[in-house]
């Protein structure tokens, strides 16, 4: 190795994209991918991740996967640069970064498209949070197993037409659920978030060509969680907003509703959520997001026999909302081009600390 030549570690990289995608854009760079997730969190984790670090002059990280705390960044002698997916990171300490003079750089996701913007981490999601839904209404994972394994029909669907689809947000992503359930499935919407009102649902509906109505704010939590046939999270995660659904909201919902997560695990009570589907208190449940991520082998998650003996329906998936295959192509060739942007001393336009 030359003694100019850049480390780059690149983390959780689990579909192993980034090392190609880094060498065509950026020559002499000596790269290490490590796709195994660490949680510095755990003492022993925290140790082995300064350790796989440390001679690394630059980390590439995923949004929100490995977090990067004031601990592991200062005990880190060599780092110059951090590159993050998407244009914000709250698992990286901005502060820590700030005070040792290390550039925090995201990515918008362009990739060589440039001004012209093609489909984001958004449309993604919103794909991904209509394909559970379906998935689950459908049985269509147990349906696949049965029929694989000599099975036929056991059990019936739940229509969706006429049916309230409960929205917890109604930020960009979550209107965009409920047009998708109000146009094509004929839904109800009903949505609630704690400073959002009827005037501020209709100028959505406006925004998205719906008629006025289709949005129609619930007067509380309660009553959302008690109306809906099919509950979808679309919450911003913050302090104020961690287990925004405990046992006494869960308790509210029918026991023919469905529960969509697509958002952040934390913002439901992760035990009261599997307490409630371990008695069987709802239909179903589809997930696609975690306290702890990748999920532990030995988690109720991965172990439960859901959907037999009185329990709910289960659906996982593992954390896929935004992992479209254009969308990560597009992040790394952002944070490649940060990067030789870096290294020869030009603009840092998308610099967050």
């Amino acid at each position: 190795m030359s003694p100019s030549k850049i480390r780059l570690a690149i983390l959780d990289d689990y579909q192993g994209v980034a090392s190609d995608i880094f060498s065509r854009v950026v020559s002499n760079v000596e790269i290490g991918s490590f796709p195994e997730t660490l949680h510095p969190e755990i003492q022993t984790e925290r140790e082995a991740l300064i350790a796989r670090l440390s001679p690394f002059d630059v980390i590439s990280t995923m949004r929100e996967r490995t977090g990067l705390p004031a601990t592991v960044i200062s005990a880190l002698p060599n780092l110059k640069l951090i590159l993050t997916t998407g244009m914000k990171n709250s698992s990286i300490d901005m502060q820590a970064c700030t005070a040792r003079g290390i550039p925090v750089l995201g990515a918008k996701g362009l990739g060589s498209q440039g001004l012209v913007k093609p489909p984001t981490s958004l449309d993604s999601t919103l794909e991904h949070t209509w394909a559970l839904i379906l998935a689950l209404a459908r049985n269509v994972a147990r349906d696949d197993w049965s029929t694989k394994n000599g099975g036929w029909e056991n059990s019936f669907a739940t229509g969706l037409k006429g049916k309230t689809l409960g929205l917890l947000g109604l930020g960009r992503l979550g209107a965009d659920v409920g047009r998708v359930g109000a146009l094509a499935f004929g839904m109800k919407i009903l949505t609630w978030s704690s400073n959002l009102t009827q005037s501020d649902a209709e100028e959505k509906s406006r925004a998205l060509g719906l008629p006025a109505g289709t949005f129609k704010v619930a007067e509380s939590k309660e009553e959302l969680v008690q109306k809906a046939d099919v509950l979808s999270i679309h919450y911003v995660l913050s302090e104020r907003s961690v287990h925004l659904l405990t046992a006494r909201e869960l308790a509210l919902m029918k026991r023919s509703s469905l529960l969509i997560n697509t958002s952040r695990g934390c913002l439901i009570d992760e035990n009261d959520l599997l307490s409630t589907l371990k008695s069987g208190a709802i239909r179903g449940a589809a997930v696609d997001v975690y306290n702890v991520e990748p999920l532990p082998a030995e988690s109720e998650w991965r172990t439960v026999p859901w959907g037999e003996d009185g329990r709910s329906t289960v659906l996982l998936s593992p954390h896929m909302g935004y992992v479209e295959e254009g969308v990560m192509h597009r992040w790394y060739e952002d944070s490649a081009a940060n990067l030789k942007s870096w290294i020869e001393g030009g603009a840092l336009p998308t610099r967050l600390n």
